[in-house]
């Protein structure tokens, strides 16, 4: 009886290691303004959380990383899971990042999935692809499928399969070390039936329960580690009924917190979020999975969601996008060729405080007159993608600031309807 106590108590003075307060609201609505107490630090809410696939952030270096704004990274679950023993014999995910912050993983779920399950081996949330993928399946073998087990995958066609549990989620997560983890669940695609989605939904509840059963063990087992916060993942497409389900379901269940997910037409997130966040517990922060374009963030905001991640801004770095408040432009561009300006005159990131202007971030992407070397087109990319990564990462993460600065002056919907009408012209 003593020892059933004090396992009690160890238990829930571990778990104070995570906990979320709401410091205000936006009247009348689901969206607020609050923090993320982890581990490894607090996250003040709303924010972005930049994705480093493999451990680290591509072209953003750890000294740039709190520069910016920066409060946490989300990370790969299912590629960092081979070499999750390195990981934690570093320290965790926190430490062998060098960004010292706090983490999130991801379950591994979606690249699992996207190795062969649904319609094809891209998720989607855009329907014109659909006709696309299902042609794609039906030219080359699916290399995943789903069962109530889990989920058996080959890597490549001709890889031995191997099968993918919600425990060895569990397992890997516990190894790596994030601060938040995330439940092992079926991510359908756009084009699956309702009746196939309403399977997925009641096959993922299952994983929910074998997850939370893995985790409470495997925290028990580790008791010398950071407590790791343990979120539920709500599916269920665009079906009303189906996520108020998924709320109901995993909102009663002992989830530290929440992701939502899924693929749906991006014209429903505003419905889907509400349905889902209507119903979830308020005092328990949630994470919406994978969308960060200034829209969804405030649509996310506004419909209850703490949290975000995108590849956007890097991904859209590399290619030369650039964010302003104006609207994004190419700085590969011609008309910026002889450009003096900064990438956007009313910015204060370190890249448009630098004496780098447009013309010059652009001639380091160049080679127009082929006079350089292959050495030095890589060390110019370098430097040109390193400046422009910092730059759209900072203006998102100053979004995400002052949206949290308008809940807290209660006047989210003025900065809203003024900030996109100025962004999207």
């Amino acid at each position: 009886m003593l020892l059933l106590i004090y396992v009690k108590k160890w238990w829930m003075m571990n778990r104070d290691q995570f906990s979320f307060e709401i410091i205000s609201k936006i009247p009348d609505g689901l969206g607020r303004a609050g923090i993320i107490h982890t581990p490894h630090g607090d996250i003040k809410t709303p924010t972005f959380m930049v994705v480093g696939t493999y451990g680290e952030v591509r072209f953003l270096s750890p000294s740039k990383f709190h520069d910016l704004g920066l409060q946490g990274m989300i990370c790969n679950g299912f590629h960092l899971s081979q070499i999750s023993h390195e990981i934690e014999e570093k320290g965790g995910l926190s430490k062998y990042s060098g960004y010292n912050c706090p983490t999130l993983t991801d379950s591994g779920g979606f690249q699992v999935m996207s190795y062969g399950s649904g319609l094809g081996k891209v998720v989607s949330m855009n329907k014109r692809d659909i006709a696309r993928e299902r042609f794609k399946t039906e030219n080359k073998k699916r290399l995943a499928r789903v069962t109530e087990e889990g989920v058996y995958f080959k890597r490549n066609e001709t890889a031995d399969e191997e099968l993918f549990t919600p425990e060895y989620s569990m397992e890997f997560q516990h190894e790596i070390g994030a601060d938040i983890i995330m439940a092992f669940d079926e991510l359908t695609n756009i084009g699956d039936s309702k009746k196939y989605n309403k399977e997925a939904l009641d096959r993922t509840y299952r994983w929910a329960v074998r997850c939370l059963d893995k985790h409470n063990k495997l925290t028990s087992d580790r008791s010398d580690k950071p407590y790791q916060a343990l979120f539920g993942v709500l599916q269920g497409a665009h079906y009303q009924d189906l996520r108020e389900e998924a709320a109901r379901d995993l909102g009663s269940m002992d989830f530290d917190g929440y992701g939502l997910g899924g693929a749906f037409e991006k014209e429903q997130l505003p419905k889907i979020l509400f349905w889902c966040n209507s119903i979830l517990p308020e005092s328990k922060p949630r994470h919406l999975l994978g969308l960060s374009k200034p829209d969804d963030i405030f649509v996310g905001v506004e419909n209850g969601c703490d949290t975000f991640d995108c590849v956007a801004p890097t991904r859209e770095a590399r290619h030369g996008k650039v964010y302003t408040l104006d609207g994004d432009i190419n700085i590969k561009n011609s008309k910026f060729k002889e450009d003096s300006s900064p990438l956007f005159e009313e910015c204060d990131c370190p890249t448009c405080r630098s004496n780098h202007s447009r013309g010059e971030i652009r001639k380091l992407l160049k080679n127009e007159y082929g006079m350089k070397t292959d050495k030095q087109i890589r060390e110019d990319k370098k430097i040109a993608l390193e400046l422009i990564t910092v730059h759209n990462v900072y203006f998102i993460v100053k979004l995400t600031q002052e949206i949290r600065k308008a809940i807290i002056e209660e006047n989210f919907f003025n900065f809203r309807d003024n900030w996109l009408r100025r962004y999207y012209g």
